[in-house]
């Protein structure tokens, strides 16, 4: 069977599909990635594509959801945007991608040292920037309950950022919300670390199927 098929991808589970993810990223970490075959990629996905998941992350150049995931082409849907924010248009994507392809998990990833998040606390204000940077700045509030270091401090904010952008997507997608009680999906939320490449998984909604009921509840 060919990885990249309705066939392969219909018979994942989401729970599979996030394993599949954090083995793909301590094979990175450990420099062990695959010998990804760029024309046999390209070849397997010319007359369709499958993603298993997608990713809402940054667009910082450091955190490529393919590359710290050790993934190819056809593998992932990449939604790239400063600061991993949640608007009209990348909700429309998310709803696209697991409801029209099939996607099995939904991914929000976050970044340590986020210029975004350094901005939004600095107070910048420049044209379209400004409306960025003000939905960014809930999760500071909610970062200021805790701390510290001005690293330290970012980096809480970074966790706290994609905990409301993963409430924000259960909240305002009923399309995202209906399938994911019926399990037909799983929701995850990590934060990349730049400094050393691990992906911490903070926020796993992604279970085995017996423990759906449970977790769905408690939304």
């Amino acid at each position: 069977m060919r990885k990249h098929s309705k066939e392969f991808l219909q018979n994942l589970t989401p729970y599979k599909c996030f394993e599949i993810l954090v083995e793909g990223n301590q094979r990175f970490v450990n420099n062990l990635n695959k010998n990804h075959d760029h024309l046999e990629m390209i070849n397997e996905t010319r007359d369709g594509q499958y993603p298993f998941a997608v990713v809402l992350s940054c667009m910082d150049s450091r955190a490529s959801a393919e590359l710290v995931f050790d993934q190819g082409l056809g593998d992932l849907f990449s939604i790239r945007v400063a600061g991993n924010i949640v608007n009209n248009d990348i909700l429309a994507s998310l709803e696209y991608a697991v409801k029209y392809v099939g996607s099995k998990i939904l991914v929000v990833l976050g970044h340590t040292e986020c210029g975004a998040i350094k901005s939004a606390k600095a107070g910048v204000e420049d044209g379209h920037i400004t409306d960025l940077l003000k939905r960014i700045q809930p999760s500071i509030s909610k970062a200021m309950l805790k701390d510290e270091a001005e690293h330290l401090f970012s980096d809480n904010v970074a966790y706290a950022n994609v905990e409301n952008s993963l409430e924000e997507i259960l909240t305002r997608s009923a399309i995202v919300k209906e399938m994911f009680a019926k399990g037909e999906i799983g929701i995850a939320g990590g934060v990349y670390n730049i400094q050393n490449g691990q992906v911490d998984f903070f926020k796993n909604l992604t279970k085995k199927k017996k423990e759906y009921n449970k977790l769905v509840n408690a939304l």
